[in-house]
């Protein structure tokens, strides 16, 4: 969303500075919702971001290459939603084996960490108090899934693939709108930082549309994690920082703000592991969907609503009939995901039995073509299906609505699907002092007290464990080759959107960026649905309140990227035309 500039200004050992955009700036890079080629393709919500990723496919590196370089400039241009003080899902395609593996790169609670985490006298702490906070800040995995990365399929080394962010942290980029109101909005408290404060305040205020914000201590950051390596993080300096920062909030005693601090331990750090792993997999009409399997939510959450859909003919229903069974299906898979994912390590997630066939059926016949089931609906139990039961389930856990994600293929065939976060918009506010990067608040992920009272909650705190995530990074082949991969920010709408999409594009007949600019709806096992303004604008939104749905106004929802082979060959890059303010989608060689 932001072009970079290359002004050649010293940075004179402040933490950031924001100027006039320079006149020798070059020309921008390319904003577009679609690109069409050969040699690979990225797709991004940023431009400057899609560029680091096409420069590294250029030179002949991979697709996991060029998605670990557009990661890193995306921790640049877009620091308030990724960054190496996070963590993300990694799902990979390899052309050669026609496999699809993935690397579990979410965060970590500290080993100190207990059920009563975010609990004080046996109440919940409010939750703005746990999001600003050490204690909400989770083990970063984000710098160990690069290295992963690169190790099991990249050809270039960590030095290389993040020259191109930390060019653009030293040199800056423009502000867009996005940045600003994003700045804007965390204002208060990330003026209670003051690192926080000199890094995305300048004089005190967001910085203006058109101004060149940089970050030269994250590129000395970078510059460092490329020599030494992510030990640097891990085992190093780096690592001590952030330890220092969790645990003792550097916050402004004039700020008038208590922030709660966490306790987080060196030997947290080097216990951390980006963990390979199994993908899910579910069938759905003649194609194979691969996601991430728990700690991740969204591979058993799309693959059963999947399931569940694939038992009715999407593509003969009316717009209306089409919408009530996708946002039916949406209903019973967060019914199921909220009782039974957690991460593995630490109860029996049932994952076969969730993407079963005789599992969907189970809930499929609870869905009527001529009445929305009351929400929230009883989870079914997928270790011993019984045909149309339930009831009344519990509250819907809440996620923070960030993240980004990216989506590359390579001139070989690989394919990269990558969700990375910090969770919150501005993680938990907390900049690490001379290191140029926010740190998370992905504990918040957790839920506090159990959903539905009585019944065991598998996302509960507990120690090194990984809270659930609703990121949904996603692979379609055919017959072992990639037909596309596509992901989404947005929290737990990230499951529904891609469900959207998928369903846009296999079903309804839309091409790919056109399923991603479908207006959305969301619909999470809640009395209400999230709706944008231009879903609820269609006459097909009356048409489901008849049924029984019951609507909720939000702004937006998601912001998806996708990558798709097309039959000849080419690559199809795909971003949003307006979410975001719009994304950026590239080639390396553009089809005449």
């Amino acid at each position: 969303m932001r072009s970079s500039v290359r002004v050649g200004l010293s940075v004179l050992g402040v933490c950031a500075l924001v100027a006039p955009v320079a006149q020798a700036a070059p020309a921008k890079p390319p904003k577009q919702a679609e690109a069409v080629g050969f040699g690979g393709a990225v797709s991004s919500v940023d431009p400057d971001a899609t560029e680091a990723g096409l420069e590294v496919l250029r030179r002949g590196g991979t697709a996991a290459d060029a998605a670990v370089a557009t990661a890193a400039a995306l921790g640049v241009t877009e620091p308030y939603s990724a960054g190496i003080g996070g963590g993300g899902y990694f799902v990979h395609y390899d052309s050669a084996t026609g496999e699809v593996e993935t690397i579990d790169g979410r965060e970590t609670a500290p080993a100190s960490a207990r059920e009563d985490l975010f609990l004080e006298n046996g109440q919940p702490i409010p939750f703005d108090q746990a999001v600003t906070s050490g204690l909400g800040v989770g083990v970063p995995g984000t710098p160990l899934t690069w290295q992963r990365a690169l190790d099991r399929w990249g050809r270039e080394d960590l030095g290389e693939v993040l020259r191109p962010a930390e060019e653009l942290a030293r040199d800056g980029f423009v502000v867009d709108e996005t940045f600003r109101s994003q700045t804007a909005d965390n204002q208060d408290r990330f003026s209670a930082f003051p690192a926080t404060r000199d890094l995305f305040l300048p004089g005190g205020q967001p910085p203006e549309v058109g101004r060149v914000h940089r970050n030269p201590d994250l590129a000395r950051t970078y510059r460092q994690l490329g020599t030494d390596g992510v030990r640097a993080l891990y085992s190093g300096d780096i690592g001590a920082d952030v330890v220092s920062t969790v645990n003792h909030p550097p916050v402004d005693p004039a700020a008038g703000r208590h922030v709660r601090p966490g306790a987080m331990t060196a030997s947290d750090l080097q216990d951390y592991r980006a963990l390979d792993q199994d993908p899910t997999r579910s069938g759905y009409r003649g194609l194979d969907v691969y996601g991430m399997a728990p700690s991740g939510s969204g591979g058993t959450t799309v693959g059963e609503a999947l399931n569940i859909l694939e038992r009715g003919d999407l593509a003969a229903a009316d717009e209306a009939g089409y919408l009530h069974r996708y946002l039916e299906a949406s209903k019973l898979g967060f019914a199921d995901r909220n009782r039974w994912v957690g991460d593995p390590a630490f109860s029996d997630v049932p994952t076969e039995g969730l993407l079963s066939d005789e599992f969907a059926a189970s809930r499929e016949c609870l869905i009527s073509d001529d009445a929305a089931l009351p929400a929230p609906v009883e989870a079914g139990d997928p270790t011993t299906p019984q045909d149309c039961a339930g009831g009344r389930g519990g509250r819907e856990p809440y996620e923070g609505p960030n993240t980004t994600h990216l989506t590359v293929a390579d001139a070989s065939g690989d394919v990269v699907s990558y969700t990375l976060t910090i969770e919150q918009t501005g993680g938990s506010g907390i900049v690490v002092p001379g290191r140029g990067f926010l740190l998370n608040n992905e504990l918040t992920d957790f839920n506090f007290t159990p959903v539905t009272p009585g019944e065991p909650d598998p996302n509960l705190p507990g120690p090194s464990k990984r809270p659930r995530s609703s990121m949904s990074p996603t692979i379609v082949l055919r017959d072992g080759k990639p037909v596309l991969a596509l992901g989404s920010p947005g929290g737990a709408t990230i499951i529904t959107t891609v469900l959207q999409t998928l369903t846009g594009r296999l079903d309804r007949g839309l091409s790919l960026v056109d399923a991603i600019a479908e207006p959305r709806a969301s619909q999470r096992n809640s009395a209400t649905t999230d709706a944008e303004p231009a879903f609820l604008a269609q006459p097909e939104a009356a048409k489901l309140e008849a049924l029984g749905h019951r609507f909720e106004p939000t702004d937006e929802i998601g912001a998806a990227t996708g990558v798709e082979l097309l039959p000849d060959g080419r690559w199809l890059a795909a971003a949003e035309p307006q979410r975001r303010g719009g994304g950026a989608a590239g080639v390396v060689v553009p089809a005449p």
